[in-house]
């Protein structure tokens, strides 16, 4: 990704505005959003880098898009990328937002893989625990895969806890395979 660096300085002065005007929180919503927006839309990514679709009109698209939705700094981002030629970055720019606003707020991404949904009360559960080990905050991504079949897998960072009954018993087909016990008869 060649506009990297520059999208990580948007990103930073756009957090640093938000901030001196405490409202980096609503801007951090408006930014996934944004991102979440662009990433799953291949249209509308598309339209966005092309240099045939003029400026103006980018904006047309953007202001109908999320006009209404987002806050007035969000807006302001809008016309100052496209006074730069520099429309094409805004995804890049709400990702890495998000990024730095986490960092900013000493949040983490915690992973959650169950057999099943978590429940809110399960969820609360484990957002407690991981501030009480880690002393941070997470937001929690809880991904279900029947495949483990029941407890769950916890990624923290680079930690990862496997407390899965497929984990387990694949632990314990190692364990036999391992035995050199032999009957008697």
């Amino acid at each position: 990704m060649k506009d990297a660096r520059a999208a990580l300085r948007y990103a930073k002065a756009i957090l640093n505005l938000a901030k001196d005007s405490k409202e980096e929180t609503v801007v951090n919503d408006d930014m996934l959003l944004i991102g979440a927006t662009i990433s799953e839309n291949d249209d509308l990514e598309v339209m966005l880098r092309s240099p045939i679709v003029k400026s103006e009109d980018k904006i047309k698209v953007l202001n109908a898009l999320f006009g209404s939705k987002i806050n007035n700094i969000t807006l302001g981002l809008f016309h100052l990328l496209e006074d730069n030629k520099r429309i094409a970055m805004l995804e890049s720019i709400a990702k890495q937002y998000a990024i730095i606003y986490d960092y900013d707020k000493h949040m983490q991404e915690a992973k959650v893989i169950t057999a099943v949904p978590l429940t809110k009360d399960v969820e609360k559960a484990v957002l407690a625990k991981i501030v009480a080990l880690t002393g941070e905050k997470a937001n929690l991504v809880n991904e279900v895969n029947e495949s483990i079949l029941g407890g769950f897998i916890l990624r923290v960072g680079d930690v990862q806890y496997d407390a899965s009954i497929s984990n387990y018993l694949n632990e314990l087909k190692k364990e036999f395979d391992n035995s050199h016990y032999i009957p008697k008869i």
